[in-house]
């Protein structure tokens, strides 16, 4: 449960910094950001697989970088339906997934090495 907890959080602060860094894609507060973080993760235990189905022909054909497409219209979506988390084109939601991507990865390998 604390794993669970802790990457929620973890989840939450990458969106936050990636608002600092992205222009297009802000989050209002930090209880945006925790609930942008659970809308995110909903949608990638939802839309996202049936998307990557969907799509699988040409996520084949392009060697898999329409994954970073179906990424940005999952952030997209999310921004959409998330109120303070806001995204405001397609672009910036395809710079921010980038972006969340190498934070989020960067985050847990700092939190991992502490908790050796």
């Amino acid at each position: 449960m604390i794993q669970f907890v802790l990457i929620w959080l973890l989840s939450a602060i990458a969106l936050v910094i990636t608002a600092y860094i992205v222009p297009g894609f802000a989050v209002t507060s930090f209880a945006s950001a925790l609930l942008a973080a659970v809308i995110l993760g909903l949608l990638n235990a939802i839309a996202k697989p049936i998307l990557v189905l969907l799509t699988l022909p040409l996520t084949v054909v392009t060697l898999g970088l329409f994954l970073f497409i179906i990424n940005a219209l999952v952030i997209w979506l999310a921004g959409a339906i998330t109120p303070g988390f806001v995204v405001t084109g397609f672009f910036p939601a395809l710079l921010g997934s980038i972006v969340l991507t190498l934070v989020t990865s960067l985050l847990t390998f700092l939190v991992g090495s502490v908790r050796r």
